[in-house]
C-alpha cells in the first residue's frame, strides 16, 4: 500500500463537521464516497484538524493508505474528476504521495485559525462572519490575544466532556487585526483543544466591548473553569487556515 495526503478546502455551512458520524452529512463522508466512486475501492480517511458543524477550511489535511491511485500526471487528472463527483463546497486541491509513516494529525507543527467579525449589516458575509453590531475596542482585544501567549494551560477553553491527556498548548501567534472592515482575529498554535478558539472569542468579546477587565479575562485562563467561558460565538465566522508540516513532509517519492 501507498500512502498519500489529501489536501482540501470546503465551506462547513452544510456539514456536521469534518469528521465521519453516524446519521450526518460530513466533509469526509463526501470525500470517502467520491473516492471509493472514481476509484471502485473502499477508501478510510484520516484527518489532520477535526472542526466542528459549520466551521470552514481553507486547507485542511486527510492521509489514506490505497495501491489503486495512478500516478503522475494522471493523479493530476483523477484529481480533476474527483472534483467533479464531489459537492461545489468541498475541493480536493492536492493529492500528495507521501512516506509510508507519515501522519496528517501526529505530524502537524502547527495550525493557524481566523475568526472574522463584523460589525455592520452585510448579506453577503452572513455564513462566512458572525455579526456583532456592538462597539469594539481592538487596542484592548489585542492586549488578551497577547496575554493569551504567556499561558499553556487552556482548560478554562476546552469543552467538557474532551478526551485529552493534557491540555496544554503553544502559542505561536495571537492578534487581532481590522481588515476590510472586518474585525479578524488570528491564532496558530501546536494544538487546540475542543471550542478552544471559539472560547477564546467569545471571552475576549467580552473584554472588547468592557464587560470584563483584563485582569479578570487572566482569571478565566488560570481559574481551569470552562463554566467561564463563553463558548457562543457562532462557527461561521471560524476558518482553519493552515495546517504546517516539517519541510521534508512532502518530498514526494519518485518525483524530483
Amino acid at each position: 500500500m501507498n500512502r498519500y495526503f489529501l489536501e482540501i478546502s470546503y465551506k462547513g455551512t452544510n456539514y456536521a463537521g469534518v469528521q465521519v458520524q453516524d446519521n450526518a452529512n460530513t466533509v469526509q463522508a463526501e470525500l470517502e464516497k467520491a473516492l471509493s466512486i472514481f476509484f471502485k475501492a473502499p477508501f478510510q480517511l484520516t484527518c489532520s484538524s477535526r472542526t466542528d458543524a459549520g466551521v470552514h477550511a481553507l486547507k485542511n489535511y486527510f492521509h489514506f493508505d490505497s495501491d489503486v491511485l495512478p500516478v503522475f500526471p494522471k493523479l493530476e487528472k483523477a484529481i480533476y474528476n474527483l472534483n467533479a463527483l464531489l459537492p461545489p463546497d468541498i475541493v480536493i486541491s492536492q493529492i500528495i504521495p507521501v512516506s509510508g509513516n507519515a501522519h496528517s494529525r501526529f505530524d502537524a507543527r502547527c495550525r493557524e485559525y481566523k475568526y472574522f467579525i463584523y460589525t455592520s449589516k452585510n448579506p453577503f458575509l452572513a455564513d462566512r462572519a458572525y455579526f456583532f453590531p456592538y462597539p469594539l475596542d481592538i487596542e484592548l482585544l489585542n492586549e488578551a490575544a497577547a496575554t493569551i501567549k504567556e499561558y499553556t494551560d487552556f482548560t478554562s477553553f476546552s469543552k467538557r466532556n474532551t478526551q485529552v491527556k493534557t491540555f496544554n498548548c503553544t502559542i505561536f501567534e495571537s492578534f487581532w487585526q481590522l481588515q476590510n472592515g472586518q474585525f479578524v482575529y488570528t491564532v496558530r498554535a501546536n494544538r487546540f483543544l475542543r471550542g478552544m478558539v471559539r472560547g477564546l472569542v467569545g471571552t475576549m468579546l467580552k473584554l472588547g466591548t468592557g464587560k470584563i477587565s483584563l485582569g479578570q479575562f487572566k482569571k478565566i485562563i488560570e481559574s481551569q473553569n470552562c463554566t467561564l467561558v463563553d463558548f457562543s460565538v457562532p462557527p461561521q465566522g471560524l476558518f482553519l487556515v493552515d495546517v504546517v508540516y516539517p519541510d521534508n513532509q512532502f518530498l514526494m517519492p519518485g518525483v524530483e
